[in-house]
């Protein structure tokens, strides 16, 4: 009998391949598993070749578990969720999941891939009270309860919660997702239960750890990529440890994928990361410094770099992008000042800044009038969308936003600037992550707009962990940042970034956190309005079908669109990826969107190849 398994060894044996492993085979050499990913890519290629990329920093070698995109399960381009690591999934009454692994799969240096690596993870990890203090991902806990976990088979893993976990396999598909697996036979000897104790020592005090904890932080970097020691499953694996100016990644020779020939991917061999000052990013790439680049370009670099195709040997191309906003501005509800902290919570205030912005005028000096003026909310492209909530609170109108300030006593000062409450002027620090002038640039016009209305502000760039933190503390009091990731969701999906579910976003950071850590940090929701938007998610969470979940998520976006939690800008800006012609199988049109999608991933950079390899 002739099986497409028999088919795809003699189509490899043809492309001068090693065929797929026996059922039991140990692929000293490498090779797939015993039932890999047939991946249908649209010209298959060929194996060989480095790929060149450009990053702004060196803990940016994360990209490669992004762009890579191996996951348990993934979206394909209709945003499906579909088994990758996995053979096969299976979900019953939305709360029990049961995982099957591909028999024979094996990490990158060679070892089997089972269901003792989740186990590990599971009760070893996630469950320690010295390596995760708080507990496991917020994504694993419901209503207070972790699932119930079982390994019935070194290729099965069953996770079984007593309620619904809508939340589940979305963070399992993430561009930076949560792992529910780690190698267990690299880790151990740096874990407490399994090391010797002198051995366990001896370690510690080498690497000059604070404790073992400290310790098996530092070899268990799963989502870092900055140890080469540590095996993975994705693609390509990091060879370069940091510091470096150059890091370099090669082919995992256990990747699970193979194209409809049996050749095993990734079929590039190499990928180089270099590290450069971000800002010199575009002239690099204008210069031919690069073979594939779309992190660190901006619209605004389009123009340079067609005009830089006939020295550079690239081609640009300009890719769709599904945030909710290009760019956005987050006044900290938070904020540490008191007197800012009450004008933020109140609507009024936030809706006079938002209809105080002429966004036409940004889409015409700033995008050449191709972008839109934009909500921070869904795109047209979503079936979630409805005209009167894409566009509320975003016409300009400084004359209503002027009786606005007057209805909150906010008086006019003789410099121009209306005086706070203490009598302070009405003018703070706009803060933004310092890595583009595009936020510079857009913060000018929209200082111009709100000079108009008595309101004044400056400008103060910074470093993204710094930003961070600051808005964390309360000390930021408003940034400007991009937009709603998924700005095309189904109703299927977790309206997470309409509601306080995680420290970093800057609208709302404590609410965030209060939630992200199970009420142990933070504070909880206080204002009526932000009190509905939680039970709209639990609603959602409970909702019996999809018609269901699209009524919950039309509640949420009408919520949002009353109440201006975050101030959108601009939206429909194109982003501009160079790429060598002899790239094959990279997309000429495609989205470029962090979540969902991450980046490059939803694309299958493993299947892409090198004309002149």
């Amino acid at each position: 009998m002739i099986t497409r398994r028999t088919l795809i060894e003699t189509a490899a044996l043809a492309a001068g391949c090693s065929f797929l492993p026996r059922r039991g085979a140990v692929a000293a050499d490498g090779g797939p598993p015993e039932v890999p990913l047939v991946v249908e890519v649209e010209q298959p290629g060929q194996q060989g070749g480095t790929l060149r990329t450009l990053i702004g920093r060196a803990r940016d070698t994360r990209l490669l578990t992004v762009y890579g995109y191996a996951r348990l399960v993934g979206y394909d381009l209709d945003y499906r969720l579909v088994p990758d690591l996995l053979e096969s999934f299976e979900v019953e009454e939305g709360r029990i999941f049961t995982f099957h692994l591909r028999p024979g799969h094996r990490w990158s240096d060679g070892q089997p891939f089972t269901s003792e690596d989740f186990r590990f993870y599971w009760e070893d990890v996630a469950n320690n009270e010295t390596l995760m203090p708080t507990g496991p991902d917020v994504q694993m806990v419901m209503d207070g309860e972790p699932p119930e976990v079982s390994h019935p088979d070194e290729l099965t893993v069953r996770y079984a919660w007593k309620q619904p976990n809508p939340f589940f396999l979305p963070a399992l598909a993430a561009a930076a997702p949560i792992y529910l697996y780690r190698p267990a036979h690299y880790l151990k000897p740096f874990h407490e239960k399994y090391a010797k104790p002198d051995e366990l020592a001896q370690q510690i005090a080498r690497t000059k750890s604070r404790d073992w904890g400290d310790l098996f932080g530092r070899k268990d970097r799963i989502s870092k990529i900055d140890n080469p020691e540590m095996p993975d499953v994705q693609p390509w694996v990091l060879q370069t440890p940091p510091p470096s100016e150059r890091f370099v990644a090669v082919r995992n020779r256990y990747f699970h994928r193979v194209d409809q020939n049996g050749v095993q991917l990734p079929y590039i061999d190499q990928v180089v990361l270099d590290v450069v000052d971000s800002k010199l990013i575009p002239i690099k790439t204008g210069a031919g410094e690069t073979d594939l680049q779309a992190r660190g370009l901006f619209f605004k670099d389009y123009t340079f770099l067609k005009e830089s195709e006939q020295r550079n040997g690239l081609v640009t191309r300009l890719w769709k992008q599904a945030s909710g906003a290009h760019l956005a501005l987050f006044p900290n509800l938070h904020a540490a000042d008191p007197v800012w902290r009450a004008m933020f919570r109140e609507v009024r205030f936030r809706k006079a800044l938002a209809i105080g912005i002429d966004r036409e005028a940004i889409n015409q000096f700033l995008f050449f009038g191709l972008a839109v003026p934009s909500n921070n909310t869904v795109m047209p492209e979503s079936p979630l969308w409805r005209d009167e909530l894409g566009t509320a609170n975003t016409g300009f109108d400084p004359g209503k936003a002027n009786e606005l300030l007057d209805q909150l006593g906010l008086a006019m000062g003789p410099a121009g600037f209306r005086k706070l409450p203490d009598g302070r002027d009405l003018r703070l620090v706009v803060e933004t992550a310092g890595e583009d002038s595009e936020q510079s640039d857009v913060l000018e016009l929209v200082a111009t707009n709100w000079r108009e209305i008595g309101f004044g502000i400056d400008v103060k760039p910074s470093q993204r962990d710094v930003l961070r933190n600051r808005v964390f503390s309360g000390e930021a009091l408003m940034t400007i940042w991009y937009g709603v990731e998924n700005g095309i969701p189904q109703p299927d999906y977790p309206p997470v970034e309409f509601v306080p579910t995680a420290q970093d976003q800057a609208q709302w950071p404590k609410w965030g956190q209060y939630m992200e850590t199970k009420g142990m940090a933070g504070e909880k929701p206080d204002l009526p309005e932000a009190k509905a938007l939680m039970k709209l998610f639990e609603d959602w969470r409970f909702a019996e079908d999809e018609q269901a979940q699209a009524a919950i998520w039309l509640q949420i976006l009408e919520n949002h669109a009353a109440n201006v939690w975050t101030i959108g800008l601009i939206g429909g800006v194109l982003q501009p990826v160079a790429a060598r012609p002899g790239l094959m199988n990279l997309p000429a049109e495609g989205i470029y969107n962090w979540e969902p999608g991450a980046h490059f991933g939803i694309y299958r950079p493993d299947s892409w190849w090198l004309k002149s390899a």
